[in-house]
């Protein structure tokens, strides 16, 4: 989960949160956040270091054992602001009231999920009125870009042709389109508030490359937000926000 790749998505990805979170609630405010499918713990200890209550959902026992040893390494103030739930995210109202959270991440984990609209909706109740839905998802439009550009065509082919690929750890895996989770999110009343795009540049690099500049942040960062590079980018971020 190292390397570069990992690095721009999560410093983008959190970038991105941050901004959308600053810019919904107060400054100082102590959110609720549940973290579904949190892997390693980047975002959820990043939070918990700002300061947020951070619940995570871990389906994977042996990820979940990960976050563990990530929290045993962190001061004794900031592990008491995570908490560790093993359970599917799929099934989210098992664990938690409506209501009962100010933010909910779902990251890189809908492209497991064979029928995303229900685990959403699920997500979307467990947030309170004016509460923060951020999705992180693979980007459906935009499957024949990588293999394209590794002059692979007859993958480039098959990516315009449906919703699925073969991810890099050669588990198979689904995509999303934006305009189809523009209408979920709008029918489970979490309206579409903001998108970026995230690893328009990068999503290519070497499993072995590792250096990662400022300079390079900086381009991938403007064209997350911008079109039409946004819109190519290999994953998407998507923001709600609960009506």
């Amino acid at each position: 989960m190292g390397g570069l790749r990992n690095t721009v998505r999560q410093e983008l990805v959190a970038r991105q949160l941050d901004e959308q979170i600053t810019a919904r609630f107060p400054v100082g405010r102590r959110l609720r956040i549940l973290d579904v499918g949190p892997g390693q713990g980047t975002q959820a200890l990043r939070l918990a270091r700002a300061g947020h209550l951070v619940t995570g959902l871990e389906a994977d026992p042996g990820m979940a054992e990960v976050l563990r040893e990530a929290l045993a390494a962190e001061p004794e103030g900031i592990r008491e602001r995570v908490t560790l739930v093993e359970g599917d995210g799929r099934e989210t109202g098992r664990h938690f009231g409506p209501g009962s959270f100010d933010v909910v991440l779902c990251h890189g984990v809908l492209m497991y999920v064979p029928e995303p609209d229900a685990m959403v909706a699920g997500l979307a109740r467990v947030l309170a009125p004016g509460g923060l839905l951020s999705l992180l998802v693979r980007n459906a439009d935009a499957l024949a870009m990588r293999p394209a550009l590794q002059g692979d065509w007859a993958g480039a082919l098959a990516g315009f042709a449906g919703g699925t690929y073969t991810n890099r750890l050669g588990l198979p895996a689904r995509a999303d389109r934006r305009a189809d989770l523009t209408t979920t999110l709008s029918a489970i009343g979490a309206p579409l508030h903001a998108w970026y795009g995230v690893r328009v540049f990068t999503d290519t690099a070497p499993d072995d490359a590792v250096e990662v500049s400022e300079e390079l942040l900086a381009a991938e960062e403007l064209a997350g937000r911008t079109d039409p590079y946004r819109a190519v980018a290999a994953l998407l971020h998507l923001c709600g926000v609960r009506s």
